[in-house]
């Protein structure tokens, strides 16, 4: 029986501006920048709501994360802890650590750890880093990866928090150049397995790969012409999970419905029933 989170990528018409990071070569720094989205609900408010409806974590995104602040950073702690709910991961979703330029590895090397700092005083379990940027197979730049997803493990341990990744972005774009990567970490650095980052044709076997290193699910359905989960894929998805022992938490990933929680609680029942 899997526990469910959800994303705050499932929230993303609820929770306010989406504040991207990127990086700029001519400054050679990251910045901000920042996209409006409807503001229904503070991400403060979000952990009660999701306990209401049946969560038991959450994974939050950096960039849907308001402020750095010490003192928000305790606040978003506090209504983790009195929602009774885990914060699982802070998502990052910036950072080439296996590019092949110095400045901007070692730069956004550094900012990963500023996040990992985040994640401590917000109280997260996890942190996923982005395993990388450079095109899938290139054996410098998994290499260059794996050694900075190992210092950042690292630094992690140091302070509470463990460092993830995904099978997200280029680099991990395909499951041989994915599985390269986590053959080299190990079991220091666990990976969150997103269905729908997978080709095609290497899901089934992605997911039966990445079922023993698992740190999350992101169960992000395909859906049918007529706007239906294709549940039966689904239901093999999740088959190949539990064949393989996996009951990590699950997190839904889901658009918005008619209100903020339909969908999700809609792919949530089909899935206790696949």
């Amino acid at each position: 029986m899997f526990s469910f989170s959800i994303s705050t990528w499932s929230m993303r018409q609820s929770l306010g501006p989406l504040r991207w990071t990127i990086w700029n070569e001519e400054t050679k720094s990251q910045e901000v920048r920042e996209e409006w989205k409807p503001q229904e609900l503070e991400l403060t408010d979000l952990p009660v709501e999701a306990k209401q409806n049946g969560l038991s974590y959450l994974e939050v995104c950096h960039f849907q994360i308001p402020s750095t602040d010490a003192s928000y950073l305790a606040e978003l702690r506090a209504s983790f802890e009195s929602a009774g709910i885990g914060f699982l991961t802070l998502l990052v979703d910036y950072g080439d650590i296996s590019s092949p330029d110095n400045i901007r590895r070692e730069s956004d090397i550094a900012y990963l750890r500023s996040w990992i700092e985040v994640a401590a005083k917000a109280g997260a379990a996890a942190v996923r880093v982005v395993a990388g940027e450079q095109p899938a197979g290139d054996a410098a730049a998994i290499a260059r990866s794996c050694s900075a997803l190992k210092q950042l493990a690292q630094y992690g341990t140091e302070r509470g928090v463990r460092v993830v990744t995904e099978n997200f972005r280029p680099l991990t774009a395909t499951l041989s150049s994915w599985s390269s990567i986590m053959s080299n970490v190990g079991s220091i650095v666990p990976t969150i397995i997103d269905f729908g980052n997978f080709q095609t044709s290497e899901k089934a076997n992605g997911i039966s790969h990445g079922a023993s290193m698992a740190h999350s699910i992101h169960a992000k359905p395909n859906y049918l012409p007529d706007g239906r989960v294709d549940a039966e894929e689904l239901g093999i998805m999740l088959r190949i999970l539990k064949d393989r022992g996996c009951n990590v938490p699950l997190s839904i990933i889901a658009d918005k419905g008619e209100t903020r929680w339909d969908r999700i609680n809609a792919i949530k029942s089909l899935i206790s029933v696949l």
